[in-house]
């Protein structure tokens, strides 16, 4: 387990370094696989795909149509263009977690 007491962001080189520890891989092992997995989430979401970690979340895509806006500071209308985002839906158990602490 991660150690959840400092307030910082967890990074690529943590993951991989938790690997090590846990499974006893080289560091570069750990991170060749960290690498791999965000790879292939990253691939699936520019194909169109969901990601979906059971416990954790789902990356959902979303295509969002045109629309009108408004700038705030001139009131003038914009169009802004169609485009694909993508949210984030925490699982569960993950809320669960998070607002035990």
């Amino acid at each position: 387990m991660l150690d959840m007491r400092s307030v910082g962001t967890l990074t690529r080189a943590d993951l991989a370094e938790t690997i090590h520890r846990k499974v006893g891989l080289s560091r570069a092992e750990s991170l060749n696989i960290v690498e791999s997995i965000l790879g292939h989430m990253c691939e699936a979401m520019t194909d169109g795909e969901n990601v979906k970690i059971s416990g954790f979340g789902t990356f959902l895509l979303r295509d969002k149509g045109e629309r009108v806006g408004r700038n705030p500071k001139t009131g003038v209308e914009v169009p802004i263009t169609p485009r694909r985002v993508m949210t984030f839906r925490a699982s569960k158990m993950l809320k669960d977690k998070v607002s035990g602490i």
